[in-house]
């Protein structure tokens, strides 16, 4: 599992990227103390760091020179002092990219997958998430229940991994249907039920029951 080290003085921010990083199996830190960054990369020795210009006591600039003193951990700039000085900065400084808020998670998500290929090579990529006793794999739509491997429609991939990626909250079939078909008009309800029925019954011949449930006239939910 990836760690993920975040240097984001936002804390709403921090635990929002936290939260979602989290989804794709990247273990993460948010900063402690804003005067001991360094001495808390030494400690968690993260694969990688998001780090913000502006920040208490020292700026991000500050704490990216002195992580490059003892380290080459890869390094990601996010923040709102977006002009190209500043990006030019975080290049010369070693930053390995830089990426601007307001940012999209998934875009954020992606860039950091590929600063992790780029400076590890392919293995240390997550390809993976999971929710309980439930893995889904990104890479070859399967999934895994209780060690048992699971071959999925693309359609009850695509489920699987909505509810995965929306854990504790009920997702709408209105949601689940807009992602699948969109503005289709001609899909009938009955085949997204027809799908999560196949979906439910795959899940339970592999060992885990209960794992979707229904929430009447909300939607599903996983990990309720």
């Amino acid at each position: 599992m990836n760690r993920v080290y975040i240097v984001e003085d936002d804390r709403i921010i921090a635990r929002e990227v936290a939260t979602y990083l989290a989804k794709w199996q990247y273990e993460c830190m948010c900063t402690k103390d804003f005067q001991k960054i360094n001495e808390e990369v030494s400690e968690y020795k993260p694969d990688i760091i998001l780090m913000d210009i502006k920040l208490p006591y020292y700026n991000g600039f500050y704490w990216c020179a002195e992580v490059r003193k003892t380290s080459q951990v890869p390094i990601i700039f996010v923040s709102s002092a977006d002009d190209n000085m500043n990006i030019v900065m975080a290049i010369n400084m070693g930053a390995d990219d830089f990426i601007s808020k307001p940012f999209d998670l998934q875009v954020l998500t992606a860039k950091i997958q590929a600063v992790l290929r780029r400076s590890y090579g392919a293995v240390l990529t997550s390809h993976t998430i999971e929710y309980g006793d439930v893995s889904l794999n990104l890479d070859d739509t399967t999934a895994t229940a209780n060690g048992n491997r699971i071959e999925l429609t693309k359609n009850e991939f695509l489920i699987l991994k909505i509810l995965i990626e929306n854990s504790n909250k009920v997702v709408s079939r209105e949601e689940i249907m807009e992602r699948l078909w969109g503005n289709d008009e001609f899909v009938d309800g009955n085949t997204l039920t027809v799908n999560m029925t196949r979906l439910r019954k795959k899940i339970e011949t592999a060992g885990v029951k209960d794992y979707i449930v229904t929430k009447r006239g909300m939607g599903y939910i996983i990990g309720e």
